[in-house]
């Protein structure tokens, strides 16, 4: 069974930083392509940014090309998503998601001073 918790969620002020992880069990991590996905309040699932199975090719949605990372250690289970320069707008609930659909809980991000 698909497994995978999301972390590092919580409250900055615009400008700020945070590193999101998701830890993946239940299947070979490093055989699927991942992404990251969010919903803000009251939006419809936005796609961020994915990576490929070797972590050697990843894409991003133009909102947060330059500003954010994608990352992962097949050797832990683990994506990561480095999000720099944070601004209001990227508040959300953000997921990590395998390239089957499944998808985590969430973890809350909000910008805010």
């Amino acid at each position: 069974e698909v497994h995978l918790v999301e972390s590092g969620g919580g409250l900055v002020q615009p400008g700020g930083s945070l590193r999101l992880s998701c830890a993946a069990s239940g299947f070979i991590f490093s055989s699927r392509g991942m992404s990251w996905v969010r919903q803000a309040p009251g939006k419809g699932l936005e796609w961020v940014s994915t990576i490929n199975p070797g972590g050697g090719s990843t894409t991003y949605a133009d909102s947060v090309k330059g500003r954010f990372t994608i990352s992962r250690d097949n050797a832990k289970n683990t994506l990561y998503l480095q999000m720099n320069s944070l601004k209001p707008e990227d508040t959300a609930v953000y997921y990590c998601a395998e390239s089957n659909g499944a998808r985590g809980q969430g973890t809350q991000v909000t910008v805010s001073s």
